[in-house]
């Protein structure tokens, strides 16, 4: 028997509506309902929780096939979990170039080392520019964080790759101001986004 069709004979026989199960489960009932018409499965998590509800194990509400795809889009899903924390909290870090001495700044034949928020001898253009970026970086990084859980297609597809482009951005653009502790900060967390990547595949 199918799972979609033994999720809900085990259900009514437990005398239990989408909704009583999803309560159950700590799940909404869309996914109860999605379950049941065998759009989709429980990650494994639920999939206990299942088995122990009804009395049985695992492999008796599924097959070895079915327990073994669920088990490899599990693992999918918490490594780009990771991957999206990562990223949004090294984004999110950016925020550090505003209070931290990482700019360079000229003042009577002296240089001195001043957060981004004290940097006042530069062109207003380049200032502006600098501010843009780091806000930019800092904004993606909380989006990448709200949306974890997202499965937007364009979303999933993109995230990480707008991630590297900002960042690149904001390497580039200290390299080329003559900014180099600014721009090895940033370049630092590029290397570890790449890392990651890699390591993905």
């Amino acid at each position: 028997m199918e799972f979609n069709k033994k999720l809900q004979e085990l259900r009514r026989q437990k005398g239990l509506t989408q909704e009583e199960l999803a309560k159950a489960l700590y799940v909404s009932r869309t996914a109860v309902s999605k379950w049941e018409s065998g759009r989709g499965y429980p990650n494994i998590a639920s999939l206990k929780q299942l088995a122990k509800l009804f009395s049985i194990t695992v492999d008796e509400l599924l097959s070895g096939d079915q327990l073994l795809a669920i088990a490899e889009e599990d693992s999918k899903q918490k490594t780009s979990h990771f991957r999206d924390l990562v990223f949004g909290l090294l984004d999110i870090s950016a925020v550090f170039l505003f209070f931290l001495p990482f700019f360079a700044q000229k003042v009577n034949d002296i240089i001195l080392e001043v957060s981004l928020l004290s940097l006042s001898e530069i062109s207003p253009y380049l200032r502006a520019a600098y501010y843009i970026v780091v806000i930019a970086l800092i904004l993606y990084g909380i989006l990448t964080l709200a949306l974890q859980n997202s499965n937007q297609r364009f979303w999933v597809f993109t995230k990480s790759k707008i991630s590297l482009l900002l960042n690149t951005l904001a390497a580039i653009l200290f390299v080329i101001s003559l900014q180099p502790y600014a721009a090895v900060f940033l370049l630092i967390f590029l290397v570890i986004k790449v890392l990651i990547l890699i390591k993905k595949q």
